[in-house]
Parts: C-alpha cells; sequence; structure tokens
C-alpha cells in the first residue's frame, strides 16, 4: 500500500472534488473489495477542459493529459467510496475516445490515464484496458474513463 495523497503531492497533483454526475448515476459504487468508477469527463472546477473530436479539434498531444485528469476524477471516485491507501489494484481501465474518422490514436491518448494510475500507485496502478474510439461523449467531451479497482477491507 502506499499513501496516494502524498504520492499526489510529490507528483505536483491534489486530488480533486468528486465531479457530479450529469445524469442519473453516482460516481461510484462499491461492492466487497471492488469500486466501480462510473465515465469520468476530464472536468476541473465543474467545467469540461476541452471539447471537440480527437484527430480533429483535438490533438492526441492535447487529448492524453485530458485523460489524466479523467484518471485522476477517478481517484476523487474511489475516495467518495473507500480509503485510496487501501486501493490493492487498478483492475481494468475503460478509456473512450471521441475520434475524428481516421483517427486510430486512441491507446496514446488513453495512457494518459493509465501512466497515472501507474504513477500514483506503481505496481497497484498497472492493468488491464480498453482503448475505444466512439462517435460522441457526453457534453461534447474529447474522451472519458472509466475504472474498476479492488481494494482492502
Amino acid at each position: 500500500m502506499t499513501d496516494v495523497h502524498a504520492r499526489l503531492a510529490e507528483l505536483g497533483l491534489k486530488l480533486p472534488d468528486v465531479v457530479p454526475p450529469v445524469a442519473a448515476y453516482v460516481p461510484a459504487v462499491r461492492s466487497g473489495n471492488y469500486v466501480y468508477v462510473s465515465g469520468q469527463l476530464p472536468m476541473a472546477d465543474g467545467k469540461l477542459l476541452a471539447t471537440g473530436k480527437v484527430g480533429a479539434e483535438v490533438s492526441a498531444e492535447d487529448a492524453k493529459p485530458l485523460a489524466q485528469r479523467c484518471a485522476l476524477n477517478a481517484l476523487a471516485a474511489i475516495a467518495s467510496v473507500a480509503d485510496l491507501d487501501k486501493i490493492v489494484r487498478i483492475v481494468k481501465v475503460t478509456g473512450f475516445v471521441a475520434s475524428a474518422p481516421g483517427f486510430t490514436g486512441q491507446p496514446g491518448v488513453v495512457n494518459g490515464a493509465s501512466e497515472l494510475f501507474g504513477e500514483v500507485l506503481g505496481a497497484a496502478g498497472v492493468h488491464a484496458r480498453s482503448a475505444v474510439g466512439v462517435a460522441e461523449l457526453p457534453l461534447g467531451a474529447p474522451v472519458e474513463v472509466e475504472v474498476i479497482a479492488e481494494v482492502s477491507a
């Protein structure tokens, strides 16, 4: 286990407030030793950080830190139902990238989220993953990330 808040501070990051849902769901649900995190958008201070399709209005280079922000928001959602220091492992990350026609760099974009989990949680941040190109995302977001985490009792 690691001191997640201290590690975030070392990286110059602060755990944000939980992003309020934009529809009829909750940010995270704990069931036994698993936390299921709803899709997180790249929101900060109540605002979407960017809109548009990756490969058109948003470059892949600009989308990667947006995926990182989604992961940071996912950690906040986990913290709303479990102690972050009790994360055993990030089990699965699913990244959705609103993609312009012909854009195939979804894995590189979603690396923003994957790399953040590894930097913050070390070996516990290494996970299975899907990176999927989609036509549209909520609010016109370029990226969305959902997470399944295992936590100890």
